[in-house]
Parts: structure tokens; C-alpha cells; sequence
């Protein structure tokens, strides 16, 4: 069975893949906040809450991830989170399916500290909930 391999992670959002824009991309699970949890949730294990973390680059020209966020933050977007980097979904090596509602960061927005290297990048740290479980796609 094959493992994730991290640098082969990719990431689409409304069709386009954006794994060059993006360092982290990690979907998260927790245990739902609510004022009312029914007697069938509480018996499920109560619900859950998901989201999409992400560390991206800000890249302020048109069409980016940062300009989604700058530009549609409350819209929906759908997206694909494939693990092993693969083209075409498996069995063995599926991809997840999400519906996913663009947020601004809680934090850094524009700007980065100052830093020598002629490769770095500035970044931000974003987390979109999702609108439910992400969907286990296989074919």
C-alpha cells in the first residue's frame, strides 16, 4: 500500500491546481461547537467540523489563491485534495472532494519580515471550514 509522500501532495481549487501557490495544505477534523446536540448525534459520537489549513504564498496579481481570498473571501469554492499527487483518483490512491468557503486569515494578511534570501517567499496561514466531510473519490 503505498504512503503519502508530503512533496507530492497536490491541491486543486475550483479546477485549477494551485500547488505551486501553496506549502501546507492539511484538512482538519473537530469536534462540532453547537448550543443543541441531539440524542441521534450525541449516539453518532456527535458531529464534526472540517477545514482546510493552509500555508500560501501571496501573490497579489490576478487569478491567485491570495486574490481569491483578497476578492471572493465568503463565496464557496469546490476543490480536490489528492495525497498522492496522482492525476486520476484510485482505489489505492484516492482524492478528496470538498466544498470549501474562503476566509481571510485571522492574522497576517500583506507583508513579511525582511529577509536576505533571494528565494523567499512571503506567506500567509488561512483555514476555510468546509461545508461537511470531504468525499472520498476513487474513480
Amino acid at each position: 500500500m503505498p504512503r503519502v509522500i508530503p512533496r507530492l501532495i497536490s491541491l486543486e481549487v475550483e479546477s485549477i491546481d494551485r500547488s505551486d501557490e501553496v506549502s501546507k495544505a492539511v484538512i482538519t477534523s473537530g469536534e462540532s461547537e453547537s448550543d443543541f446536540t441531539s440524542f441521534a448525534s450525541a449516539r453518532s459520537g456527535g458531529s464534526r467540523d472540517y477545514a482546510l489549513a493552509m500555508t500560501i504564498a501571496q501573490d497579489h496579481a490576478s487569478g491567485t489563491l491570495w486574490d481569491l481570498i483578497w476578492t471572493g473571501a465568503g463565496t464557496e469554492v469546490d476543490g480536490v485534495y489528492a495525497p498522492y499527487g496522482n492525476e486520476l483518483p484510485s482505489v489505492s490512491q484516492p482524492h478528496y472532494g470538498f466544498t470549501a468557503v474562503v476566509a481571510e486569515p485571522d492574522g497576517d494578511f500583506l507583508g513579511a519580515e525582511a529577509n536576505a534570501s533571494t528565494s523567499a517567499v512571503a506567506v500567509i496561514e488561512v483555514e476555510w471550514a468546509l461545508t461537511g466531510k470531504p468525499t472520498k473519490i476513487t474513480a
